[in-house]
């Protein structure tokens, strides 16, 4: 079997932000490109870490992988200001992909924010950093991952008592309202991850379908708050025209 055409870089914490990430980064991509369909989507792409036998780089990763690399001199301020979290970590991680054998096209910095807006900021520090041999695109979650699975959650009929038990449990809906699931400590009455696991009933697969089966534009009008329509327009300005040469020299 054939090399796919294109590289692209993961950065993020666990698989299931790499499946998340790379499978919405995925549905933009056929969405946005006329001659791209999901049969042909695995002889196109493929979504690694430093090297192609790895499925992405982890970021608590990413400071021994810089040693273990002689990456120097990893410190210092971004322009003239002081590095904002996750900027010196990301430089890192985007160094170590501009050093690899086998170079990407792409590498996408996936983040929970943890609420705390100075992540996206740090990230998009690292971004600018220098003329980088790839695009870079940035997913940060506000304030986890488990939000932008939520926002594209429509309760079936036999989940509307769920819904509602969820609803009154939080004293907010937790599809509207998913970026107010700010608890830290999992189980914790505003977990984001607790509130998907309840309407989920923990099913991975109905997880999946919240994000493959619901429109694309359903998620960028409820992802405003969460980080989600923010990372839906990136994949298309940023990663959309590396594969689709009619677009290139765009946003």
């Amino acid at each position: 079997m054939s090399e796919p055409a294109y590289d692209f870089g993961v950065v993020c914490e666990a698989r299931a932000d790499r499946d998340t990430a790379s499978g919405i980064a995925d549905r933009v991509l056929v969405d946005d490109i006329d001659w791209l369909d999901d049969a042909l989507l695995d002889t196109q792409r493929r979504w690694r870490g430093l090297t192609p036998s790895e499925s992405f780089l982890r970021w608590a990763s990413v400071r021994a992988e810089a040693t273990n690399a002689g990456l120097k001199n990893l410190f210092g301020h971004f322009g003239k200001k002081p590095a904002e979290p996750d900027a010196l970590v990301a430089r890192r991680a985007l160094l170590l992909f501009a050093g690899s054998e086998t170079k990407p096209q792409a590498v996408m910095l996936v983040r929970d924010s943890d609420a705390d807006d100075r992540r996206r900021i740090g990230l998009e520090q690292a971004r600018a950093d220098r003329p980088w041999p790839f695009q870079v695109i940035i997913g940060v979650a506000e304030p986890k991952r488990e939000c932008w699975v939520l926002t594209g959650f429509d309760a079936r009929e036999s989940e509307e008592d769920t819904l509602k038990q969820v609803e009154q449990r939080l004293s907010f809906h937790p599809v509207r309202d998913a970026h107010k699931l700010t608890a830290r400590e999992h189980g914790a009455k505003n977990d984001a991850k607790k509130a998907l696991e309840e309407l989920a009933s923990g099913s991975l697969e109905r997880e999946r379908e919240c994000l493959q089966v619901t429109p694309l534009e359903t998620l960028r009008q409820r992802g405003e708050r969460v980080g989600l329509t923010q990372f839906l327009s990136e994949i298309s300005e940023r990663l959309v025209p590396v594969m689709d040469g009619s677009r290139r020299g765009g946003k």
